[in-house]
Parts: structure tokens; C-alpha cells; sequence
């Protein structure tokens, strides 16, 4: 089992501090939902924790070892599946598993996929929104990081490859440490292990979507508190 622990993670743009010491742990078998109003950090934490922003301050440690942010694209301890799509859109979905892999065993394993022989032979940019990011997750998914960060995994995507999401990210925490943020409160909470909210720089611990209605992430419906 590997984990990843975040201590004291700050980051201020000029006079506004973005992020005041948070802090968590992230191991195998978890998934870590992150939850967040637009500007309340999500984005420039999981930034910092890849390693592409700088923080004010951070520690950070793998496996009990001390880490430099830097270290964990250099050392490759995180995969990241951006929000934006990142695959060629002219290519289709039996070329770009090559390119990303060149093992056959990973290739079969991405081919021989719930649904994806259903959509080999389509262009990336013909693929349905639920289509394409199954797709970019199962390739994220198959590299060798020990650990993986998700931004917003279900956004746009129809419900039966939320579904499908689900079942595949349940399977893959048995090898990984996954961490995600998405606005899909109830999605991500049918997932998740352990949840934190982002309010004013700090963490709040979630157990229940009412949390989220208490702490003004949702509002407080009938719906929202029996997700």
C-alpha cells in the first residue's frame, strides 16, 4: 500500500490567500473527493500537488519519505486527467492507444475494455462526451502512477458512462490512490471513501451531502440531503 500525505499546503495570488494550510492523506484503496465553489482553490491545489504551481508552502511526503513538489512528475507518483480534453481529435481510438502505450499487455487491457470495441473505429472527435472521457480515464488509468488526480471526471458526461466510470474507478482503487473534484456532488459521494470541502482556504470534512447544504456548498432540498 503507498501513501501520499499533504501537510500545511498554502498558496496566496498577491493579498488573497487561496489555500491556508490544508492538509490530507491519499492511500491505496481511497478515493478522496474534493468539493468546491468556483475560486475556492480546487484547481490550484491540484496543481500544486502535480507539481506545475508553485505553493507558498507545502510538506509533502510518499510512503513516510519527504518529497519536493517537483518530485512527483520526476519520480511519476501522480497520473492527471485534466478537465480539458487532451487527445488528437483526428485520430481514432484504435491509433492513439498505441501511442500512449507501447506494452501490448496495456494495449489489451484498454481494447479488451467494457465498451470500447463499441468505439475503436471512431475519430476522438466524434466521440460522445461520455465516450471520450471514459477513453482519456481509462488511458490515465493504465499508466504506472501509483497515485491519480481527476478534474471533474463526471461533468458532462452521460449517465450510462457515469456508470461505467464508476464501476471502472471502484476496480482501479484497489492499485491506486485516486483523488477527485467534481461539481457532481452526488456522483463523486456514491464513490468515495473520504470527502473535503474547500471553504475560505481551509478543509471541512464531509460525511454526507447535508455537510455540503450546512457549509452552503448546495442548497439545503429534500433531493440534496438524501443524496
Amino acid at each position: 500500500m503507498n501513501t501520499l500525505t499533504i501537510n500545511n499546503a498554502s498558496k496566496s495570488f498577491r493579498e488573497k490567500h487561496v489555500l491556508n494550510s490544508v492538509s490530507f492523506t491519499c492511500s491505496t484503496g481511497e478515493i478522496i473527493g474534493i468539493f468546491g465553489r468556483n475560486g475556492s482553490g480546487k484547481s490550484t491545489l491540484l496543481k500544486i500537488l502535480y507539481g506545475t504551481l508553485k505553493p507558498n508552502g507545502i510538506d509533502l511526503s510518499f510512503n513516510l519519505v519527504p518529497l519536493e513538489p517537483k518530485d512527483v512528475i520526476t519520480n511519476q507518483l501522480i497520473g492527471f486527467l485534466p478537465q480539458d480534453d487532451f487527445l488528437p481529435k483526428e485520430l481514432k481510438v484504435r491509433d492513439v492507444i498505441p501511442m500512449m502505450f507501447e506494452e501490448e499487455a496495456k494495449q489489451d487491457k484498454i481494447f479488451y475494455a467494457p465498451r470500447i470495441s463499441k468505439i475503436e473505429n471512431t475519430r476522438i472527435g466524434k466521440l460522445s462526451a461520455g465516450e471520450l472521457r471514459y477513453l482519456e480515464l481509462l488511458l490515465v488509468g493504465n499508466l504506472d502512477h501509483p497515485f491519480l488526480m481527476l478534474d471533474e471526471p463526471f461533468s458532462m458526461v452521460e449517465p450510462l458512462y457515469k456508470e461505467v466510470i464508476k464501476v471502472y474507478l471502484n476496480d482501479l482503487k484497489k492499485e491506486k490512490g485516486i483523488i477527485l473534484t467534481d461539481h457532481y456532488y452526488a456522483d463523486v459521494l456514491h464513490i468515495t471513501t473520504k470527502n473535503l470541502l474547500l471553504k475560505n482556504g481551509e478543509t471541512l470534512p464531509v460525511y454526507h451531502a447535508s455537510d455540503l447544504a450546512i457549509h452552503g456548498y448546495i442548497r439545503k432540498t429534500p433531493h440534496s440531503m438524501a443524496s
